[in-house]
C-alpha cells in the first residue's frame, strides 16, 4: 500500500470516519473507528498530516493527535461543506475534509491549549446564566402584566418588580401564581449571584495579565471584553493585518461587485457573536461618553456629526478591533488623542 500523506477525521461521540489518502490525494482506505480505538490507530501511523472541522472536542482531540507526531489542522466547517458531495454520509464528509485540506486558500484555526479552553469556558459559562437571567426577568415581566402590575426595563428595576407583587392575603394574585413567582424570583437572585462570581474571577485573572491590562486602557474595552478577546483569539499574529482581524469578526460591510461597480452593504456579521457584540457595546458607551463630556478624537467628533449614533457605534468598533491587532502584534501600550481643544 502506498505511504499515507493525509488523513481526513471526521468527529464524532462514538463512531468516527478515517478517510486515508497518498501525496497525490488518491483514496487509500475511507473507514470507521470507534472512540477507544481512534488513539491506538493514529499511534501505529507514520506521520502525517491529520485535518478535521472545527466542532465540539476538534481541539480535544488536535491535542491528543499531535501529541503522538502527527500535524493537525483544524478547518474551518463553512470551508469544508463545499466539498461535500453525493448526500451528506460520514464517509463523504470524510472525503470532503480531506479536500478542504489541499486547498492553500483556507487557513486552518489554530489548536487551543487546555487553558485557553477552560477560560473560553469561563466566558460563556458566564453568557449562559446572562440568557437565563434575561429569559427569567422576562417571564417574571410577563406574569406580573397578567394581573396589572407593570415596572421600567432593566435589570435594576427587578427589585420594582418584586416590590410591586403584593401582600400574602392580597386576592389580586391567587396563590399557585405567588408560588411560581416567588420561585422565578429566586432563581434570578440565584442567577445574579453566579453571574457577579464570575465576573470577580474574571477581573482578578485580568489583573494578573499584562495584555489584558494593556487592552484595557483602550476606550471602550473593559475587562470582560478585553478578557473575551484574550480567550477566543490567543494570537492575533494568525492575522495578515487589522483589516482581516476586523473583516473576521464581521465589522466589515459585505461587498456586492460586478465588473466595475463595487457596491458596499451591510457588515457581514461572520465570526464570533459574543466578541463583536462586546466590542459594539463598549463603542455605544464610547459614543455616549463623548457626546456627553466630549472627546480629544477630531475623528470622532467628525463622526459623530456625520452619521447616525448605531453607524457610528459599529464604525467605532471597527477602528477598536483594528487597535486591538495592532497593539497585541506590534507591542507598546495605547496612546490617547491630544487633549481636547476649547472652542
Amino acid at each position: 500500500m502506498d505511504k499515507i500523506a493525509t488523513i481526513g477525521l471526521d468527529l464524532a461521540k462514538q463512531v468516527f470516519q478515517v478517510h486515508g489518502a497518498d501525496a497525490r490525494g488518491a483514496t487509500l482506505f475511507n473507514r470507521k473507528l470507534r472512540r477507544a480505538e481512534l488513539p491506538a490507530f493514529f499511534e501505529k501511523l507514520p506521520p502525517c498530516i491529520v485535518a478535521m472541522e472545527a466542532c465540539a472536542s476538534s481541539h480535544h482531540w488536535a491535542r491528543e493527535i499531535s501529541a503522538l507526531g502527527h500535524e493537525v489542522r483544524i478547518l474551518p466547517g463553512q470551508y469544508v461543506k463545499p466539498f461535500v458531495t453525493r448526500g451528506k454520509t460520514d464517509a463523504a464528509d470524510a472525503i470532503a475534509i480531506s479536500q478542504a485540506m489541499r486547498r492553500p486558500d483556507i487557513r486552518p484555526v489554530r489548536v487551543k491549549t487546555a487553558t485557553e479552553q477552560a477560560a473560553a469556558m469561563v466566558l460563556r459559562t458566564r453568557v449562559l446564566f446572562v440568557r437565563q437571567r434575561a429569559n427569567a426577568i422576562n417571564a417574571l415581566r410577563g406574569h406580573l402584566a397578567e394581573f396589572g402590575l407593570v415596572a421600567d426595563r432593566g435589570i435594576p428595576n427587578v427589585s420594582k418588580l418584586a416590590a410591586a407583587i403584593p401582600e400574602t392575603g392580597d386576592a389580586r394574585i391567587p396563590p399557585a401564581a405567588r408560588f411560581v413567582l416567588g420561585e422565578i424570583l429566586a432563581e434570578i437572585r440565584t442567577l445574579t449571584s453566579r453571574i457577579e462570581q464570575l465576573d470577580n474571577q474574571i477581573a482578578s485573572q485580568a489583573k494578573a495579565d499584562d495584555e489584558i491590562r494593556r487592552l484595557t486602557a483602550i476606550p471602550g474595552i473593559g475587562a470582560l471584553t478585553a478578557s473575551t478577546i484574550k480567550a477566543y483569539v490567543p494570537d492575533l499574529g494568525v492575522f495578515k493585518s487589522a483589516r482581516h482581524f476586523s473583516a473576521w469578526l464581521g465589522l466589515t460591510p459585505k461587498l456586492n461587485s460586478s465588473g466595475e461597480r463595487l457596491r458596499s452593504g451591510r457588515i457581514s456579521k461572520m465570526g464570533n457573536p459574543e466578541l463583536r457584540s462586546l466590542l459594539y457595546m463598549g463603542a455605544m458607551a464610547a459614543l455616549l461618553a463623548a457626546r456627553k463630556c466630549g472627546t480629544p478624537s477630531a475623528w470622532l467628533r467628525r463622526l459623530i456629526d456625520r452619521r447616525p449614533l448605531k453607524v457610528a457605534a459599529v464604525a467605532l468598533a471597527n477602528k477598536t478591533a483594528r487597535v486591538v491587532w495592532a497593539l497585541l502584534t506590534k507591542g507598546g501600550t495605547y496612546q490617547a488623542p491630544g487633549k481636547l481643544v476649547e472652542a
